[in-house]
This record gives C-alpha cells, sequence and structure tokens, in this order.
C-alpha cells in the first residue's frame, strides 16, 4: 500500500515487525522517500501527526490478544492529528456457517490450494490452514495463527482510543456493509477537538 501512495505523491511513514521485509521494500524504494521504523504496530511511535493511518489485508489479526488490538488502536489515535482517520480493511469470521461440532470453515477449495480456518470461540483466536500443491504434485503447508475481531468490538476499541465511526462499507467498492458481509472496511475519526 505504502509504495502506490507514495507514487501519487502522499507522503507515507511506515511501522513494519519485520527487518527483512523493510529491508525488501528499501530495495524498491529508498529510505529517504519511504522512511520505516521497525516494530509493532500496537506500541511503536513515529514522529509526527498524520492525517491517515491504516492497516489493511487482516493485519490487526495478527495482535494475538485483545489488549494488544486495543494498543493499536490507542496508537492508531495518538499518531493522528485532530479530524485524521484510522482505517482498518478486515473480514469478517465465517463463524455463522460452523454447523455445531464442525471443526473447521474453508475459505477456499481449488485445484492447487485448500484452505480452512479453525477456531476457539472462548478466546477468539484462530488458524489458518494453507495446502498447497506444487508443480512436481507436492504438497506444501503452512498456518498462520490470528485473533478475530467483531466489527463491533473495533468499535469499542476504537472508542476506547478516543475514535468515532465514520463509515463502514462491505469492500473497498464501496459496497454496503450488510448482515451477510464477509469483510468490512471501517474508517474511524479522531475528533477535531477533544472535550
Amino acid at each position: 500500500m505504502a509504495v502506490p501512495l507514495l507514487a501519487r505523491g502522499v507522503q507515507v511513514t511506515g511501522i513494519e515487525l519485520s527487518a527483512p521485509m523493510v529491508e525488501q521494500l528499501h530495495r524498491k524504494v529508498p529510505s529517504d522517500r519511504l522512511p520505516v521504523v521497525v516494530g509493532d504496530m500496537a506500541t511503536t511511535v513515529v514522529p509526527g501527526e498524520f492525517s491517515l493511518v491504516y492497516l489493511v489485508w487482516n493485519s490487526i489479526g495478527n495482535l494475538r490478544t485483545q489488549d494488544e488490538q486495543v494498543a493499536c488502536f490507542r496508537n492508531a489515535a495518538r499518531h493522528l492529528a485532530p479530524g485524521g482517520r484510522f482505517v482498518i480493511e478486515l473480514w469478517v469470521p465465517g463463524i455463522r456457517r460452523f454447523p455445531p461440532g464442525q471443526a473447521a470453515v474453508p475459505f477456499d477449495v481449488s485445484d492447487r490450494h485448500v484452505g480452512f480456518d479453525t477456531y476457539d470461540m472462548a478466546t477468539q483466536q484462530g488458524t489458518s490452514h494453507h495446502y498447497t500443491r506444487r508443480d512436481d504434485d507436492s504438497v506444501r503447508y503452512g498456518q498462520s495463527n490470528f485473533r478475530y475481531i467483531w466489527p463491533a468490538e473495533c468499535d469499542l476499541m476504537a472508542r476506547l482510543a478516543g475514535l468515532e465511526l465514520e463509515e463502514r462499507v462491505a469492500d473497498w467498492d464501496g459496497s454496503p456493509f450488510t448482515s451477510d458481509s464477509e469483510s468490512h472496511v471501517s474508517v474511524w475519526r479522531k475528533p477535531r477537538s477533544q472535550q
């Protein structure tokens, strides 16, 4: 996201947990044009105030506890100028497709990939499982762990951080968010004056 924004003339500063990912980014764009601080999104502070802070591709789910996710909302608010916006792109867990006793929900079944999520309903912890068929017909397995968050829980975290919900849509195309939506793009705004 940072590189296309920069190409459109938007100044961008980033926070990235992985130093090797920062190195890859700086092979594309020099660090003097796109500064990035290595650290976590819940606690790392960068200099300045911003009109926009964003988390895309479900990345807030990488924070594995509610406390870390609340801290992330507070950290975003800390970086926003008055009137600034915090935007999150996040999927809605497929738990509605969970019949009693089922252990997993598939999200992709194709010739080259099978993916499914397993959930712990008590802790909101989940694991995405990926089985990918390679060209030599061997299969590679990978997994990633996450904590899922409902849109209403995001709204509460935002309120705790002093932010107000401005808009929620189902996707970047602006389609309406409904009870059947499988994702959301939510925008919270920092008030121009704190009371």
